[in-house]
């Protein structure tokens, strides 16, 4: 089980939890999806959404926030437009071994709801942008709070080189096609 969560609420557009999905395996991150959801989870062209990545993700689903709260604990990290905090800002290295990281992300309409976040504010977030931007797509403001928090704990169990055609493919690409 990895160290690292990533918690979607009430996510709304399937290609958006497929991509993040795809991200989650790609990071060796667990994803938990909290219900009601925009679409059906277990329709076969949710896995295209996916690019089939669904059969390798670690993902829960919960039927509610608070059955998510009773299952896990941990530190939460809240991405919103209203967070005073880049993403950058904390430092999740100093988070002790044993707990587990949690970036929670809104649903793509309304974001978190307000209840949720109020008593955190200390923990919300936001990735810096233009001042006449109003969001980032939630999968791609995914990646980054992801990909931020796999740097400062130095990319747990993540390759740095090419395993599926090989370290070396660039270099032998030539010698390979025969020039």
């Amino acid at each position: 089980m990895s160290k690292v969560n990533v918690v979607l609420f009430e996510p709304e557009i399937p290609q958006n939890t497929g991509n993040i999905m795809r991200t989650c395996v790609a990071s060796n991150c667990n994803l938990h999806i909290i219900k009601p959801l925009g679409f059906d989870i277990e329709n076969p062209k949710f896995n295209r959404f996916t690019t089939n990545h669904i059969t390798w993700a670690d993902y829960t689903l919960y039927e509610n926030y608070e059955d998510f709260l009773s299952k896990n604990e941990g530190e939460f990290f809240y991405l919103t437009r209203y967070g005073k905090k880049p993403h950058s800002a904390f430092d999740y290295k100093a988070i002790p071994e044993d707990k587990k990281i949690y970036l929670v992300l809104g649903k793509e309409s309304t974001g978190i709801p307000y209840d949720i976040l109020k008593d955190n504010l200390d923990r919300c977030f936001r990735i810096p942008m233009d001042k006449d931007c109003r969001c980032l797509n939630i999968s791609n403001a995914a990646a980054i709070a992801i990909y931020e928090v796999m740097r400062q704990l130095d990319y747990p169990d993540l390759s740095f080189t090419e395993v599926q055609k090989g370290e070396d493919f660039l270099e032998s690409y030539d010698a390979m096609l025969g020039r």
